[in-house]
């Protein structure tokens, strides 16, 4: 019978996070290039971005307390850069829901790791 190596959690989950990521931007190429969607299409890049800050917060403990700091100083620029681009590429209009709540996510899960660590 073979010998397997032991299954490692977190390199399953990026690897899986990352087969979805690039599932969603195969996906968003179909969008309409106009409106909402077409808003969305270039948000691609950002959408992804902050997802990858928001599963790395959630990783946190595992760094010393250093990093840590680091970490949530590298984190906030990159929530203030992607979530502002996609509000701008927005303006007045009301941002998709899915959207709303990515947002919403990533900016608690900030403060919540910049309290905890304050």
């Amino acid at each position: 019978m073979p010998e397997y190596e032991p299954l490692e959690p977190d390199r399953l989950t990026w690897a899986v996070l990352l087969a979805r990521w690039t599932d969603f931007a195969r996906g968003v190429v179909a969008l309409s290039e106009e409106g909402e969607p077409g808003r969305v299409r270039q948000s691609v890049t950002d959408i992804i971005t902050l997802q990858a800050v928001w599963f790395a917060l959630g990783q946190m403990d595992e760094l010393s307390e250093a990093e840590q700091a680091i970490g949530l100083d590298r984190a906030g620029v990159l929530i203030d850069r992607h979530a502002g681009a996609i509000r701008a590429r927005f303006g007045e209009d009301p941002l998709p829901e899915a959207l709303t709540e990515l947002l919403e996510d990533v900016q608690g899960e900030y403060r919540r790791r910049k309290d905890s660590n304050a």
